[in-house]
């Protein structure tokens, strides 16, 4: 169902704009929009989360299952000159992935499948480059960094892996980068991104046994993410 809505937003977005976006007429949208020093939006869009794993001895990979997830949020944009800007997008992120523990001491499914599901209030702080507007579209990369605070991490439960509980670390610093496309439609500017998300930390919470066939051979976990947002402003 989620595919569905977003290829009809997908094309009733491109079916809209086509006629002056990627003809040879010359009408201009929102001809003075970029030139305002302050603006504002808000954005939707869906995500894919895994995990990256190091391990301390080479074993059988875990097995990280995604789904897809949904993003919302706003968007401040702030003018540096003709082709930077800064962006603040703070929002919420929900994700679920499904984690496969292969240690041979596991017996039973349950003991073996975590489901893991995340709700992140995520706040980037971005820097958007921008090339020169063609007509009424513009391309563009954005890079920069992003906190994001894990709701559902359970980090302070006392409860581990052995009474099925599997715990992640609260908080969450990450690197972002991504590409898109300013369109300049005749009420607002719509622009569809694809971006990656990448853990800069560890974010798994150790079971109190050092030698958990969940966690003891974990070196480090790391989210990776990628999002499809579409913004309006």
């Amino acid at each position: 169902m989620r595919h569905i809505i977003v290829i009809i937003v997908v094309v009733l977005g491109f079916q809209t704009a086509s006629a002056q976006l990627f003809s040879k007429e010359k009408i201009r949208n929102l001809e003075n929009f970029d030139q305002k020093r302050l603006t504002w939006g808000y954005y939707l869009g869906f995500n894919s989360y895994d995990y990256k794993f190091d391990y301390d001895e080479v074993t059988e990979d875990i097995i990280t299952e995604t789904t897809a997830g949904f993003n919302v949020g706003l968007v401040g944009d702030v003018r540096l000159n003709d082709y930077f800007n800064l962006r603040l997008e703070p929002g919420i992120v929900f994700a679920t992935r499904n984690l496969t523990f292969p240690n041979p001491s596991l017996m039973t499914e349950a003991e073996m499948n975590r489901e893991v599901t995340s709700t992140y209030i995520h706040v980037p702080l971005l820097v958007k480059f921008s090339t020169k507007r063609n007509n009424n579209w513009k391309p563009f990369v954005v890079a920069g960094a992003s906190w994001s605070s894990n709701l559902s991490s359970n980090s302070d439960n006392p409860d581990d892996n052995s009474a099925g509980q599997f715990r992640q670390t609260a908080n969450v610093f990450n690197y972002e980068l991504g590409i898109g496309i300013d369109l300049y439609l005749f009420y607002f500017k719509f622009s569809p991104s694809i971006r990656g998300v990448f853990a800069m930390g560890d974010e798994l919470v150790r079971d109190a046994d050092p030698n958990s066939p969940w966690t003891g051979n974990i070196t480090s976990m790391q989210s990776r993410g990628v999002f499809i947002n579409f913004t309006f402003q």
